[in-house]
């Protein structure tokens, strides 16, 4: 019986719905791209199968691997379950052994002896130690093929030896048997000999009491040489690692020199009955080779790679005819795309001078259109009427081939009529043959950068006239060619237009390099240039001796504008600055010495009393002695008494015009190493004619061992007697009973942040100064005496100041009353170098002559 054939329509209908929607899909694709879909079935087929090849290699890979790493993983159990049993073997041993020393003693030799019989033939053990709870070694005994370094000594072991104090693995250890009551394994090290060991210490209890441990030390190495089947050792590499990681011992030792191959399976349990950091590892590689060194894999890929290059070898042949077609369309509209996006006008023209070709960027700048300007010849509706000749001139230049590399700057007109200033630049327009067909201008607007070069132009012209009209002398040179690159008028005026000056300026700071233009060196070459030009500039005053002349000089480095590193300089004229300051320093001199005279002036009538006193005592001895001498009523003892007393009377008288001719004599300041001592008992005496004139008691301190201070002690002097004299007069002045007519004068040593200081104070019981004079105490000409000069504390500022010091005044209360004021000034020390080149006061001056006074506690009227 035959089977009715179906009609299409009814075969259609037996169609899935995915059939009806691929077959509507591939009805709608044109034949090249139905062409190019099945291109894409073989080369599909063909990737698929190269695929499920990769796959099945992958899987197979895997499996192996599974397999290496249970390998791996049994083995390194077994090898631990080995030395485990051996650990919990020896540990009972040691138990036993623990028992029978604390039940029945034994010496060193029969502990020796037991032990020898007890471990032999386990060849793990490098030592096994009897240690008494005060860490003594009561016995040991020491394998064969290890030194017998145990002693009494713990250095003579290393760290094998437990010692209070220090933080070594078996001192821990120690302690935690002692404190556990049960064994305890110790960390891993490094023992004498340099191998890595473990212990095993055993606590010893006699009685419930610690009375020491049994150590064990095991040899790492040996635990795994001899503890691990030799079938395993070949299968794998088993090693120990400590709780760090670090390698302790192997079974495979490396090759020096070499580095370890690493380990593509590695599996680690922990070393029990250790547990204490120490892990067992194995270690497998695998043994089958990779997939991409597989022979058969490699025969598949390439065959497949050949099959999809001659598949994608149809492909592009069917395709590249189109390709041909399209990179043509897109190389026409990427060159249109170009050429109507530039922003540089275009313009093409035949040999004759007729534009064939604008792009829309000439037709924007001139303001006409494309149709309007092609097919036109000179003169171009874009020329100005009255630059027809100009143009014209400049074109037959064009047409002919001499127009200048740089381009021609000129003037277009656009269609409203406006001008804008414009440079074209023209080039041959060459065909695809090699000939010249005409020539191709391009056209850019340059009227706003016209206007930006004429403006830097103009402002270049107004900063060249300030500087040339600045009074300093301005001048920048090149630090490696050392070429004057600029110079302003004042400059030129003083030096001329020679480098030398700005050398001379520099103080030779630039280098002879410079000048020399054979050497090449560059002194400042290494350094960053961005932060040498961003370094601030220094300042200094140079005097140039040809032009008589004082100069402040301020230099920095800056980049010039052709990128090189240039140094400028800014000299200013400061001699009459520099006339001026000399000029006050010497009025400041006659200041000082006019101050002093005016001191002794007011004290002139104290001194004649002071003075009087030992000149009447030595008229009344020599008188004395006279009439005695006469009537011989006097020995010779008592005659030269009377001359010793006589001769300490004109000392003394001495010693008051010696403290006085120094004091007003005006010479130059001298700071050299000085005693705070000797300028407080110099200025003491001086000041106590005043104090005992006006009834006022001073009460000095100086602080023993005062370091030297670098000043010059008369003008020290000077401050102090006249800070003195004010507490005198304020004190007089104010009437004040007796128990308050008291100076304090005190020395002492202060640390400040500037460094070490000596404090000079002075500290009267007056009434005080009042807030507001305070604020002007150190004016000049102000003075709140009516005799007064003004110039008093003004000088004592200037000299405490002059020697690097600081000088204060400041009222003393008690709650809101005023009980006095003090006047503080300080010095600083003499360094030891300045100490070393201080200044020796000559003895044959009269200040050398004047022998000191000693230090009184207080000067009473």
């Amino acid at each position: 019986m035959r089977t009715p054939s179906l009609s299409p329509a009814a075969r259609s209908g037996r169609r899935s719905f995915p059939e009806r929607l691929f077959g509507r899909w591939w009805r709608k694709q044109s034949p090249a791209q139905q062409d190019r879909f099945a291109t894409f079935g073989p080369l599909v087929s063909v990737l698929l199968f190269l695929a499920a090849i990769i796959l099945a290699f992958w899987y197979l890979r895997n499996e192996e691997f599974e397999r290496e790493q249970e390998s791996v993983k049994r083995d390194t159990e077994i090898a631990q379950q080995q030395i485990r049993v051996r650990l919990i073997d020896n540990q009972d041993q040691l138990l036993r052994m623990a028992r029978e020393l604390v039940q029945r003693p034994a010496g060193p030799e029969e502990f020796a002896a037991q032990a020898a019989t007890a471990w032999r033939g386990r060849q793990e053990l490098t030592r096994l130690l009897w240690i008494d709870a005060g860490r003594e070694v009561k016995g040991f005994h020491v394998a064969a093929g290890f030194e017998p370094d145990i002693g009494l000594a713990a250095d003579d072991v290393g760290l094998s030896l437990p010692l209070a104090g220090r933080d070594s693995p078996a001192e821990t250890a120690f302690l935690s048997a002692r404190m556990q009551r049960q064994p305890v394994y110790s960390e891993p090290f490094v023992a004498a000999g340099g191998n890595a060991v473990v212990q095993l210490h055993v606590p010893l209890i006699e009685r419930a009491g610690f009375a020491g441990v049994l150590v064990a030390e095991y040899s790492v190495d040996a635990l795994l040489r001899h503890h691990v089947a030799d079938d395993v050792a070949r299968r794998h590499t088993m090693s120990l690692l400590d709780a760090r990681g670090r390698l302790l011992a192997s079974t495979v030792l490396p090759v020096p020199g070499e580095a370890a191959r690493p380990a593509s399976i590695l599996y680690q349990v922990p070393l029990a009955p250790v547990s204490n950091g120490l892990v067992l590892q194995g270690q497998g590689h695998r043994t089958s080779i990779g997939l991409i060194s597989n022979t058969l894999f490699w025969m598949v890929a390439a065959l497949s790679v050949l099959t999809v290059w001659m598949l994608l070898g149809t492909w592009r042949h069917m395709r590249r005819r189109l390709q041909m077609q399209d990179t043509l369309a897109q190389e026409a509209n990427f060159r249109r795309a170009m050429e109507n996006s530039m922003l540089t006008g275009m313009r093409a023209m035949d040999k004759e001078g007729r534009i064939t070709y604008v792009n829309p960027a000439f037709c924007a700048m001139t303001g006409f259109s494309e149709s309007e300007l092609i097919d036109r010849r000179p003169p171009f509706p874009y020329w100005p009427p009255d630059r027809y000749e100009e143009n014209g001139r400049l074109l037959h230049q064009e047409l002919r081939g001499r127009s200048p590399a740089g381009g021609i700057e000129v003037k277009v007109m656009r269609k409203d009529g406006s001008l804008f200033d414009a440079r074209m630049y023209v080039s041959p327009l060459i065909d695809p043959k090699g000939h010249q067909t005409g020539w191709m201008t391009s056209m850019t607007n340059i009227t706003e950068a016209k206007r930006v070069r004429d403006q830097l132009s103009a402002s270049h012209e107004r900063f060249t006239t300030v500087l040339e009209g600045l009074d300093a002398a301005v001048s920048v040179m090149s630090v490696q060619q050392g070429e004057l690159l600029f110079a302003n008028r004042s400059y030129r005026l003083w030096f001329g237009a020679d480098e030398r000056g700005h050398v001379l300026m520099a103080g030779g700071e630039i280098g002879v390099s410079m000048l020399d233009a054979g050497d090449e060196v560059d002194d400042l070459g290494g350094l960053p240039t961005q932060e040498i030009t961003e370094a601030g500039s220094d300042s200094r005053e140079v005097h140039v001796a040809a032009l008589g002349k004082w100069f402040d000089v301020r230099a920095r480095y800056l980049q010039w504008t052709d990128g090189r590193l240039a140094q400028m300089l800014i000299a200013t004229d400061v001699t009459a600055r520099r006339h001026a300051e000399a000029l006050a320093t010497a009025q400041a001199a006659k200041a000082e010495v006019t101050s002093r005279l005016v001191t002794m002036g007011e004290m002139a009538s104290s001194v004649a009393h002071e003075l009087n006193q030992p000149l009447t005592a030595i008229s009344n001895y020599c008188n004395g002695m006279v009439s005695r001498v006469r009537n011989d009523a006097i020995a010779k003892d008592d005659l030269i008494a009377a001359l010793d007393k006589t001769a300490r009377q004109a000392q003394r008288a001495g010693q008051i015009i010696h403290r006085i001719r120094s004091f007003v004599k005006r010479s130059e300041p001298q700071r050299q190493a000085c005693e705070a001592r000797a300028i407080v008992d110099d200025a003491v005496e001086l000041a106590g004619i005043e104090l005992r004139r006006r009834n006022v008691a001073l009460h000095t301190y100086v602080a023993q061992r005062l370091p030297p201070v670098m000043a010059d002690p008369i003008l020290i002097e000077q401050v102090l007697l006249n800070l003195l004299k004010n507490a005198a007069e304020a004190i007089d002045g104010a009437g004040l009973p007796g128990a308050r007519r008291n100076i304090e004068l005190r020395v002492v040593p202060r640390h400040t942040p500037e460094g070490g200081m000596i404090e000079f104070s002075v500290t009267d019981m007056g009434p005080g100064i009042r807030d507001e004079v305070i604020a002007r105490l150190y004016e000049a000409f102000f003075s709140t005496k009516v005799e007064g000069l003004g110039i008093g504390l003004s000088l004592c500022r200037s000299i405490i100041e002059s020697h690097q010091g600081r000088i204060r005044a400041e009222n003393l209360y008690n709650g809101e009353s005023v009980t006095g004021c003090r006047f503080t000034f300080t010095l600083p020390v003499a360094s030891s170098r300045a100490d070393a080149g201080a200044t020796r006061t000559d003895p044959a001056s009269p200040r050398a002559e004047a022998s000191a006074p000693p230090s009184l506690p207080a000067v009473t009227p």
